[in-house]
């Protein structure tokens, strides 16, 4: 029998990767399963070709430095789908990457299932007949999305997003502040840099400065840092207290958080936390940035949203005492911001769909290879 291979590029699609792997494993056990991924997919089962931490960069300047891993990446995975083993491939996000796999793919008559699609709604939009052609099975995430590549050919089901399987027993605030062990009467601000090492970099002096700020303001306000499972933060360079690989805990501790753009503002929409968004990238990227994306909003709470529910500071615009400024008002438990900013996170989350995602894109995934195998 022809082994599935997955092919991710960062940590967040490892997670996924290996929540479906865990369910593929129960739904056609006897399946042969490789990828290119991370410890959760290891865990699940999957024999891993290379591993994530190795891949997962953003932002066009810096893509050029990891050209030849990538190169010879592409050339590994073409050589292993053109002999014959693979029976179907499923990629997750990463499109630049992913898309160069699903050519090989194609070319070699094997199907593809995309799992968390290119964002083509924000940028892109011209590799839509590009998917249609090489993607057999879309499983988009976003509520929007399916309909969007359904107009363009593309064969596309709206799955729900997996952030509602983590969350099906989230603790409560009291439960989350006793296991962090933060003073229950005070507020607490969450402060999230990145999930990437460049980011990072970026991230954490502004943050920081942020958070600083906010606490000038008001001294009683409790900090509390998450840190992303595929980085390191020294406490050397942050004076605040450090939390591994706990986002959904930390963000329900929180009154209020400061977030890098990204998922985790649907995971704050799930959790229930009002928040800040801010970004900063290289000059270049951003040049170029401001030139292809077509929306007005960077937080995926405000995509899904379609209006800015989350105050967005990008760039030069990122100011600290601004951003505190706009923070204040969220930690007023009885504030008409922070009022507004908790009924738009519930509509947010009631878009997100039901939990399941992964079951779902399991049986996809187990009816292909039926088919194919």
């Amino acid at each position: 029998m022809r082994e599935v291979l997955f092919v991710v590029g960062e940590a967040s699609g490892d997670l996924h990767a290996g929540k479906v792997a865990e369910v593929l494993r129960e739904l056609a056990p006897s399946l042969t399963l490789t990828g290119v991924g991370g410890g959760h997919m290891a865990r699940a089962g999957v024999a891993l070709l290379e591993d994530v931490q190795h891949l997962a960069v953003m932002g066009f300047v810096e893509v050029l430095q990891h050209v030849p891993r990538h190169w010879l990446l592409l050339r590994r995975l073409r050589e292993r789908i053109e002999s014959g083993r693979v029976g179907l491939v499923v990629l997750l996000d990463y499109p630049g990457f992913n898309l160069k796999v699903a050519e090989v793919a194609q070319a070699a008559g094997v199907p593809v299932l995309y799992y968390i699609t290119p964002q083509v709604w924000a940028w892109g939009a011209k590799r839509l007949p590009r998917i249609a052609r090489l993607v057999t099975k879309a499983a988009c995430i976003l509520p929007f999305e399916e309909a969007l590549l359904r107009e363009h050919g593309v064969d596309a089901t709206f799955v729900g997003h997996p952030l509602l399987d983590r969350a099906q027993a989230l603790p409560t605030p009291a439960e989350a502040r006793a296991q962090l062990g933060l003073d229950p009467e005070r507020p607490v601000l969450a402060v999230f840099p990145g999930s990437r090492r460049a980011e990072v970099a970026r991230h954490l002096v502004p943050f920081i400065d942020a958070a600083r700020a906010v606490q000038r303001a008001r001294p009683e306000v409790q900090v509390v840092v998450g840190v992303a499972p595929t980085v390191s933060i020294s406490p050397a360079d942050c004076p605040f207290p450090l939390v591994q690989g706990a986002s959904f805990v930390v963000q329900r501790a929180a009154t209020a958080g400061l977030l890098k753009s990204g998922t985790n503002t649907l995971e704050a929409a799930v959790a229930g936390l009002p928040h800040v968004i801010g970004y900063c990238t290289n000059p270049i990227t951003y040049a170029i940035a401001r030139r292809v994306v077509k929306i007005p909003h960077i937080g995926l709470v405000n995509v899904v949203a379609g209006r800015e529910i989350s105050r967005e500071f990008v760039q030069e615009r990122f100011v600290p005492t601004q951003v505190a400024s706009a923070l204040l008002p969220l930690l007023e438990r009885a504030s008409a911001e922070r009022a507004d900013a908790l009924a738009g996170l519930s509509a947010v989350r009631d878009q997100l769909g039901t939990p399941g995602a992964s079951t779902r894109v399991a049986q996809m995934i187990a009816h292909l290879a039926q088919q194919g195998m």
